[in-house]
């Protein structure tokens, strides 16, 4: 971790100004969060330990089961902390410090699909289920063009549900579940999701200069990496810097 002070005076009283960090941990993401409610583990608790004992106080965490729901609570100021992929349309009620790590997006479609790769899934007549509100729901909703995007509160049940044509969702938990039900991942990825540190829109710029500055610090020093070497998982952590 690192050694010198990473926050003013200014963004301690401003992240604490409860007195102590109120951090929102999304559970959805099984890649970025483990355990339970009562007792979460992962990457994304590791860092807001980290931020808060840099701070000087506790980290007191609130989970919920979507991104969304993690969106809502910084807009809401319920939060001074969350963790998000950085998407433009959250910018409007959050801000956002460059990524700590990088998961994919990728398609899943049955035995039978004529589809052979990512690239052919936007199509007329064709349908993609989506997590309502999840960050690769985001990125399909201004970028595809032609095939219909139908939502849900999980991806697998309204793919299930209403026997959609294509499953989408994080790359390590749709294959999972491919696997587990039959089901083939299209290649290549269709989306790089650049998870962040994010606070609500009204806090400072020097806050999230102050948190980038730290969130890359943790990168170089391996602290990253090493929180998710322990929690098994794979993520790509972008070069510090």
């Amino acid at each position: 971790m690192p050694d010198t002070p990473a926050f003013s005076t200014s963004v301690r009283d401003e992240l604490t100004a409860t007195g102590a960090l109120r951090v929102v941990i999304n559970l959805g993401n099984p890649v970025l969060v483990q355990g339970t409610a009562e007792a979460p583990t992962g990457v994304t608790v590791d860092i807001a330990h980290a931020v808060a004992a840099e701070l000087g106080v506790e980290a007191e965490l609130t989970t919920v089961t979507a991104a969304r729901d993690s969106y809502a609570a910084l807009v809401e100021g319920r939060a001074d902390l969350g963790f998000l992929a950085i998407e433009p349309a959250r910018e409007e009620g959050a801000r956002f410090t460059t990524p700590y790590v990088q998961i994919e997006g990728v398609y899943a479609v049955r035995p039978g699909s004529e589809l052979g790769s990512a690239d052919e899934v936007d199509a007329e007549g064709t349908t993609i289920a989506a997590r309502r509100g999840s960050a690769y729901d985001l990125y399909l909703t201004r970028t595809i063009e032609h095939a219909t995007i139908v939502r849900g509160d999980e991806a697998d049940e309204v793919f299930e549900a209403e026997g959609l044509d294509v499953l989408s969702g994080v790359r390590q938990p749709t294959t999972a579940y491919a696997e587990a039900h039959g089901l083939r991942v299209l290649e290549p990825a269709f989306q790089a999701i650049r998870q962040a540190v994010a606070v609500p829109r009204a806090y400072s710029d020097t806050a999230v200069v102050e948190l980038t500055a730290f969130v890359e610090r943790l990168k170089a020093d391996g602290s990253i990496a090493e929180s998710l070497e322990r929690a098994g998982q794979v993520a790509t952590v972008p070069p510090a810097g």
